[in-house]
Formats: C-alpha cells, structure tokens, sequence
C-alpha cells in the first residue's frame, strides 16, 4: 500500500504491441505512472520493419494504415511519420491472365469512366458499389461496426444479398477484401466490412516514409524514461503481482495482459477465454532494380484462386525510402496454408510472377520471406466486436483479438482499458 508520501506504484502493461502502447499513452497523458513490459528485442508486435544490410526496410507482413481510422486519428501524429499514400484502387489480374484497373471514382473523378468499364463486373455491380459507398457514409465508423444486422452475416453473404453478381465476388471482392481480411473466402463479419470499406471510401492507404514501425516507436517515445523495459518475459500473474521469467517480482496498482490471445490465456488461464483462432500470411520479399517508368503507386491484386501470389505492391514507388537507390522492392503476399517449404514456395512465386510481369521478374532477387501463423485474430460473423476487457478488481487486457482484427481496434481497447483504470 502507497502512502502521501510513498511513490504511487504503476499500472504494468504486459506487452508493447500497439494496445499496449495505446494504454500506457492515455494513462501517462493522465498522469498515472506505467511500466510496460516486452518480451521482445523493440516495441510494435505484429507491427515491426526490418532493415537488411543493402538497406531495403521490410515490414514483417505487407501492412498498411488506413489514415480514417478513428482511433489513429486520435492518438497518432501523422507529419511526424511523412506518410506516403498509396493510389486509391488496384490494378486486377483476372484468371484469364488479362488486367483491368479500378479506380475510386469518386476519390479521383477522372478515373470515374475507367472504374464503369473496367471488367471486373457488370455496370449494375459498378453502380451498387457507389450504393455502398452512400450507405456507408450515413454511419459513423462506430456505428458500423455495432450494427447487429450486419454482424449476424458474414461479407460474402452480405454481397449476395446487396445483388453483386459472383462475377464482381470473384474477381473484386475475395482479391481486394481478401487481402484485407486475410480471408479470401469472405466469411468474415459483414459489419466489420462496412467499416472497412468506408475506410477506403473516406480516407487513404499509407506506409510511413521509413517503415511501420515508425507507428509503436512514435508512441513509446512519448513515454517517460524507465517505463519501457525490453527483453523482459513475464512468466506468471498473481492478482496484481507480475512475475518475471528472471525471478523478480513487481508489484503494481493494477496489471493489463496486452499481449496476443494464446499468451493471455496462458498468463491468465482462469480469465481469458480460450485462444482465438487465427489467419494466416506469408509475405515474400524480392528485390529488383528500379523501374524506369513512373510508378502508378496501385496494389496488383490476383483474382486467380488457384494462384499462390495473391496481391503485390512495390513499397519502395510510394515510399523510396524501402529501397536503397537504384532499387525496387517487392512484396508478394500469400494468405493462408500453403503447405510449401520456402525455396519452393520462392520458387512457384517467381513462375508465377514471371508469368505476369514478364521475364525480367525471374530475375528478382529473394531477399526475405515472413511466415506469420498468427497475423489477423478470426472474426466471424455473430462475434461481439467488444468483448470483456476488465477480468477481476486490478486485472485487464487489451487487444485486436478481444475485438475485430485491425490497428484501429488495438488502438480502441488500449484506449478504453486506460478509462476503465481512471475511473476506477
């Protein structure tokens, strides 16, 4: 017990991934002392970049930030990461081997005649994506996502009912929201699509000039010196007592688990619910030399189903500085089980490449491949977009997986983690 005149003992927040991050922000901002704990050898979780020796920067799994986030918007400075934004729409490799572009029209008017022609669906299919798009924006993000009609559909049902043909399903929506949800099957929740398609609608996809993790760092340095402690695992909880794997104890005024599912039910058994499931991506990185025409700054999808490279994006033509000069990198995503060692994985990616960029991509060089069993928490349809994040007096979690699977719901619970221990 603290007295008048005895140091208030911290909040200690198990795991510097971004909800983490979030909730030792909005406590120090109140003036509540923290001491966030990470295992790991840097903050962000599922949100790191790699810097290899050439000095090509490596996000660990293709990422992007979605500037209308609300929760982003609220707690991050985006002039201090010089964002750089992608275009808005996709360049589409139909199965037949064929591209058309799609464009947001109504982000980029001009391109509002390439978006009706473009051979993805049917103009019927085109003119309910404008329908989506006004409903969409008669609803606050939040409002969205609390939508209960939507939340008992999964997407692709949801499509089929709005009156998509399976044409514009196939060749748009598993691509693009697949990718998205990691899910090229669709069967995430249909509220949690709405509030991603306004996302799109509304705002812009961005990379941080120097990488994603720029995002936690910009965070945790926000924080006073000595809260952060890195290469720290946390072996057991006891209330509001942490138990490192080093053998010291702290002790705190109340204890939030912010890492992922499996780690919080295993720290806290009889609290957490049994782990959530997961998808799964596997992020393929080349290197080439730098294109000598002017980039387009557009994500290639694949709508081919049997295809391995799913979607592919040249980070270094929106932000130069992923590449070092004279270089160009590319990121290829496979989302899912695929069952193949990495040389043959490598291997099948660069046929298939080959086969769509043309000879020069046999000769991209591999540089690195990121399997992450554990990218996106499962969010089917029926599932509560807020679960319990108070578990007893003291005890608290935070986390995309107690929620919906994005940045903006990390963000969300750390933030309302952080109001539950002011009030308290």
């Amino acid at each position: 017990m603290t007295t008048a005149d005895s140091p208030q003992l911290p909040i200690i927040i198990v795991g510097a991934g971004m909800a983490g991050l979030s909730c030792a922000c909005y406590l120090h901002r109140a003036g509540r002392p923290v001491l966030l704990l990470e295992a790991a050898d840097a903050v962000g979780g599922r949100v790191r970049t790699d810097i290899t020796p050439e000095g090509f920067r490596l996000d660990r799994g293709f990422q992007v930030l979605l500037t209308r986030y609300p929760e982003v918007e609220r707690l991050i400075d985006y002039g201090a990461l010089n964002l750089q934004a992608f275009r808005s729409g996709a360049v589409i490799r139909l199965p037949d081997g064929q591209e058309t572009t799609l464009q947001n029209p109504l982000q980029q008017p001009t391109a509002a005649f390439s978006a009706l022609t473009s051979r993805i669906g049917t103009l019927p299919d085109k003119l309910r994506i404008v329908s989506m798009v006004q409903h969409v924006r008669r609803f606050t993000s939040e409002q969205l996502l609390s939508r209960n009609s939507s939340n008992q559909l999964s997407t692709v049902d949801l499509l089929r009912q709005y009156g998509w043909s399976e044409q514009i399903i196939q060749n748009f929506f598993r691509p693009f929201f697949g990718g998205v949800f990691l899910d090229r099957s669709l069967n995430t929740a249909a509220n949690f699509f709405e509030f991603v398609f306004k996302q799109f609608v509304e705002g812009e996809a961005a990379i941080p000039a120097l990488g994603m993790q720029q995002i936690p760092e910009q965070l945790a340095a926000r924080l006073p010196a000595g809260s952060l402690r890195l290469h720290t695992p946390v072996r057991s909880i006891e209330g509001t007592t942490v138990h490192l794997k080093s053998g010291e104890t702290l002790q705190g005024a109340a204890v939030v688990v912010a890492v992922d599912g499996e780690a919080a039910a295993q720290l806290l058994p009889a609290a957490v619910p049994a782990p959530v499931q997961w998808r799964r991506t596997t992020c393929t990185y080349f290197a080439g030399p730098a294109s000598p025409t002017r980039a387009d700054k557009l994500l290639r999808l694949n709508s081919s189903p049997t295809a391995l490279v799913h979607n592919v994006a040249f980070p270094s033509e929106v932000a130069p500085a992923y590449a070092p000069a004279g270089q160009r990198l590319i990121s290829v995503s496979t989302h899912g089980e695929h069952g193949l060692a990495e040389a043959d994985l490598t291997a099948r990616l660069r046929q298939e490449l080959t086969e769509w960029f043309g000879p020069a991509a046999a000769r991209w060089q591999h540089l690195r491949t990121y399997d992450i069993p554990y990218a996106l928490p499962v969010y089917p349809a029926g599932q509560a977009a807020r679960q319990t994040l108070k578990l007893s007096n003291g005890q608290y979690r935070c986390g995309d997986y107690a929620a919906y699977p994005s940045l903006n719901a990390a963000l969300a619970s750390g933030r309302e983690v952080a109001d539950m221990i002011l009030s308290a």
